[in-house]
């Protein structure tokens, strides 16, 4: 049986099919980790332990080495994200009650939402389209992008716009397992591959566990609602990425269509939020559902558009070259896209 292949195929298939289980059993079995104890009920309800363990060895992931080059292209897409996520925020916030909507179509809307959606990028969606349709360069910029999985740069992001306030000791309990990790993998090579390794498997374990805080009524009642938002979520934040792309990083663009999605790791960030900030506490289960459709919008179009904009002002790669040139369209990439946008593309 491909089981993994077939979850593969579905965009977020690894957070979000875990995230439905879960919500299944707190749906039809709400009382199950309770009734069974022991290791079963730390699995469903093990949010913050998974966590702090994800976060650590994603810290530990993170090398230190990394060109100029790439340090100003994440800078600039990291920093134009959280500024964008930001400013939606404290517009949200004027239009918004201080505790989001909890009733009626727009349940789970609120600044906590919005900046949860737009703050994170799925930094495996952006490699693997840098890598298809962007430069090295452009794909290793997902060194600084890892540093927005987590609760901390929204924590940052909220105080940011004033929409929250955090004990410094709070702050640094948040990041603290991440910069432990941090440090050991930059000082041992064999460590941050060892810890590397288990941050992919650790994800369809805190997806189960948050998944047991939702239930199908708040998914249903919020799906369009969150359709919308992932596709304001590519609107906004795709905008002043391109431009942030093209006028501060000397790209053309395409990197930032490929970072205006949402990270999978995003719709655990509204519950833990909640656990600091109470305000959000009655908000946070329907807008981790919003989040979690963000997340399957954008990882659908996302990949469209970025291919889309790369075949129109962007760099192909030399395996779209191939093809194009096997299909008779090599002259028209020859004049129209490879002159002066691949002389840019090497310019970086």
């Amino acid at each position: 049986m491909n089981i993994k292949r077939s979850i593969d195929r579905i965009p977020g298939g690894l957070m979000l099919v875990p995230l439905l289980l879960g919500a299944c059993v707190h749906t039809f079995a709400p009382h199950a980790g309770k009734t069974l104890g022991s290791f079963t009920n730390a699995l469903i309800t093990g949010t913050l332990p998974i966590l702090a363990v994800w976060f650590f060895c994603m810290g530990a992931s993170i090398s230190l080495k990394a060109t100029p080059v790439v340090l100003r292209k994440s800078g600039v897409l990291v920093l134009t994200k959280v500024a964008t996520a930001a400013l939606g925020g404290v517009i949200a916030s004027h239009f918004l009650p201080p505790g989001g909507i909890t009733s009626g179509f727009l349940t789970g809307l609120s600044a906590l939402t919005v900046i949860c959606v737009m703050n994170e990028t799925n930094g495996g969606l952006y490699m693997a389209l840098m890598q298809q349709y962007g430069t090295k360069e452009e794909a290793g910029a997902f060194c600084l992008m890892s540093l927005e999985s987590g609760p901390f740069m929204t924590m940052v992001t909220l105080g940011i716009a004033g929409l929250a306030s955090f004990p410094y000791a709070t702050l640094f309990g948040a990041l603290l397992p991440f910069l432990i990790g941090f440090a050991l993998g930059n000082l041992d090579r064999e460590l941050r591959q060892f810890f590397s390794q288990a941050v992919p498997v650790m994800v369809p374990f805190f997806a189960f566990a948050l998944g047991n805080n939702l239930d199908f009524a708040v998914i249903l009642n919020t799906g369009l609602l969150g359709v919308l938002i992932g596709v304001c979520v590519i609107l906004v934040t795709g905008t002043t990425l391109v431009l942030a792309d093209i006028f501060l990083a000397k790209g053309n663009g395409t990197a930032g269509i490929g970072a205006s999605s949402t990270a999978g790791a995003a719709v655990a960030v509204p519950q833990i939020i909640a656990g600091i900030e109470p305000r959000y506490a009655a908000v946070a289960p329907a807008a981790t559902a919003l989040v979690a459709t963000s997340v399957v919008i954008t990882a659908l179009l996302t990949p469209i558009l970025t291919s889309l904009w790369s075949r129109r002002w962007g760099t192909l790669s030399p395996k779209h070259r191939a093809a194009a040139a096997l299909s008779g369209g090599g002259a028209a990439l020859d004049t129209g896209l490879d002159g002066p946008l691949e002389a840019r593309s090497n310019a970086h």
